[in-house]
């Protein structure tokens, strides 16, 4: 069984390994773990969990971060979701008895929390609109790729899981340099991110606790990360 693992930003893939992949490829990090790096957004998604397939992938994993929508979660809770929302308010669920095993798998690890995970197709700024969504939804959080590889896995008759570190809480409006700084992919560009900066200086502080909050959502990640060997061998655990 190879488990290919889809990863959308670079931050991100660091978490899983030191390797270098350009984005658009994939590397295996291990024997059974094959990794892509995907970029931001759907269509990136869905073309990187097609290309782990054609390589080989027989499970998927959905591998990041993600922003929240229910205020009790905070940035380095792992949401480990059971069931995902797309744009359309279809549902799609995970693998039942992958996602129970990961559960007890990680709880003594990290602060797991289950639920339902929402497809955002733009990065959502305000704390307003994440929490009208989770009214809307009743999503705990919500990402703009994880949908996309389900919908994949699915259509593959694939196990899917969705592995997730939260960055921002429900409440929180992200900074307004992150979406000055952002590409139409969601990739940062660092020199407009320091032009903003330079303009808007009273931005920084902002900044700097979404940076925590970025690196806490990291450490869990790794964290997570020591398990994956675990955690793709779960087919076996069925025999």
């Amino acid at each position: 069984m190879i488990t290919g693992i889809v990863v959308a930003l670079p931050e991100e893939l660091a978490t899983l390994t030191s390797k270098r992949i350009d984005k658009g490829h994939c590397v295996f990090i291990a024997d059974k773990l094959l990794v892509a790096y995907s970029g931001a957004g759907s269509k990136n998604a869905t073309v990187a969990a097609e290309l782990l397939i054609s390589k080989g992938a027989t499970q998927l994993i959905s591998w990041g971060c993600a922003a929240a929508l229910d205020t009790a979660l905070m940035p380095g809770d792992l949401a480990l979701v059971d069931c995902l929302i797309d744009v359309n308010d279809d549902e799609l669920l995970v693998d039942h008895n992958w996602h129970e095993y990961a559960k007890n798998l990680l709880a003594s690890d990290v602060a797991v929390r289950t639920g339902s995970l929402t497809e955002s197709v733009n990065i959502v700024f305000a704390g307003k609109e994440k929490l009208h969504l989770q009214l809307i939804t009743k999503a705990i959080a919500l990402d703009m790729e994880s949908v996309s590889i389900a919908r994949v896995a699915q259509k593959k008759s694939l196990p899917f899981l969705a592995i997730r570190a939260i960055v921002d809480p429900a409440d929180m409006d992200l900074p307004r340099a992150v979406g000055y700084a952002a590409n139409a992919e969601g990739d940062i560009v660092l020199s407009r991110l320091l032009l903003f900066l330079v303009l808007h200086p009273v931005e920084l502080p902002r900044l700097i606790r979404l940076g925590f909050y970025f690196n806490a959502a990291k450490a869990t990640l790794k964290r997570v990360a020591r398990r994956l060997d675990d955690l793709a061998d779960f087919p076996n655990k069925l025999k």
